[in-house]
């Protein structure tokens, strides 16, 4: 099987593997006071510290969790209870951990605008300028749409928002490893990770909080994590997740510059084909690869291609098995028909040029035969 679904999830790599497998046989509990408990406390802590430095930021400043969909809730939900109202900002490209729990508060009273953006995915800091409110306390806008690849200018956005007195934060999920960060520069007050999506375990992830600022628990418990997120701690998937961040932001230009290369070669293999369209942009994160097969059924076409020996997917991994077509793509003003005939290829560390070359004449078989 030739895997290109990266985004969806990457495998563990073998450093992050060892790591979790030595620190899973740890007996003791991070938040006991014997021998054992402090052991596990330690390796905890260096995950955290790993993760700390790969960001350039503060071990303070990261709070495990499960991954970016409880961080992204974290966010948006706690700092909307703990007012009786108020405005947040966020685009419609969002992945649907932010969508769903706007959706959840806005039905409860709370203002929220969903910023369009443009045909490529960009939302313009002039469009967040004109949607701020005096009572918006929150804007959430991703840096890497988890689809199409567009890389927002985190920086501008996050200026508009402090001049408009609200908040940051970003979903990072598909960037660290693959694209530079500068959280402290880009004035970012909050931002989700999942392990998973850099070579890391699966279930754990991390959230960073900019420090001097406060958000509220929705996770209540023994008081881990400096109270703000209850339940016993997943010591080896945090130390595992910070061996990850370390290798992945070390080697990130190498990274981006491979990926560049696969993408590159990807579309220039399926240039010839005919009745596609792309939807990421050029200047996108490197991973990702997103075509709109006119004249296919985009699930029948992921059928073919897996019969041909390649793994791709439809949008996000979280949105599969729905009926709906893509809410990305019907945002960047796709119609329902070519959202539905559309497919996501994401790119990783595993693939060689065979492999892709490979892929690319399987999706013109598959092509062919969906069509027909």
């Amino acid at each position: 099987m030739i895997y290109l679904d990266y985004a969806a999830t990457t495998p563990m790599s073998s450093e992050a593997l060892e790591a979790y497998t030595f620190a899973a046989q740890l007996e003791g509990n991070a938040a006991s006071v014997h021998r054992s408990g402090q052991k596990a406390r330690e390796m905890l802590e260096q995950g955290r510290a790993r993760i700390a430095s790969a960001l350039g930021v503060s071990p303070l400043e990261i709070v495990f969790n499960s991954g970016g969909t409880e961080g992204d809730n974290h966010v948006l939900l706690g700092l909307a209870l703990e007012r009786t109202g108020g405005h947040m900002v966020v685009s419609q490209i969002e992945h649907s951990a932010v969508l769903n729990a706007a959706r959840w508060l806005e039905k409860r009273g709370y203002g929220v605008t969903y910023l369009e953006p443009d045909r490529l995915g960009f939302i313009s800091a002039e469009k967040l300028e004109r949607a701020m409110r005096p009572d918006t306390f929150l804007v959430s806008i991703l840096h890497s749409s988890n689809e199409v690849g567009t890389v927002q200018d985190v920086q501008a956005l996050a200026e508009v928002s402090h001049r408009g007195g609200a908040l940051f934060h970003s979903d990072m999920v598909q960037s660290l490893g693959v694209l530079p960060l500068e959280l402290k520069a880009w004035g970012v007050d909050f931002a989700s990770f999942s392990a998973h999506k850099f070579y890391g375990p699966k279930g754990v992830g991390f959230l960073y909080i900019k420090r001097g600022l406060e958000l509220p628990p929705t996770m209540l418990g023994g008081g881990q994590e400096r109270g703000l997120r209850g339940g016993t701690h997943n010591v080896a998937g945090a130390y595992a997740a910070g061996v990850a961040a370390s290798s992945a932001v070390k080697e990130q230009a190498h990274t981006y510059a491979l990926l560049r290369g696969l993408q590159a070669r990807f579309l220039e293999r399926i240039s010839a084909l005919e009745g596609l369209s792309f939807n990421h942009p050029p200047e996108g994160n490197p991973k990702v690869v997103s075509v709109t097969a006119h004249g296919a059924d985009g699930e029948g076409l992921l059928m073919n291609l897996d019969l041909e020996g390649v793994a791709a997917s439809l949008g996000s991994a979280c949105s599969a098995g729905t009926l709906e077509p893509s809410h990305v793509l019907l945002a960047l003003g796709l119609s329902e028909l070519e959202a539905r005939s559309s497919l996501r290829f994401s790119f990783g560390k595993g693939l060689s040029e065979a492999d892709v070359d490979a892929a690319a004449l399987a999706f013109g078989v598959a092509l062919e035969r969906s069509r027909g």
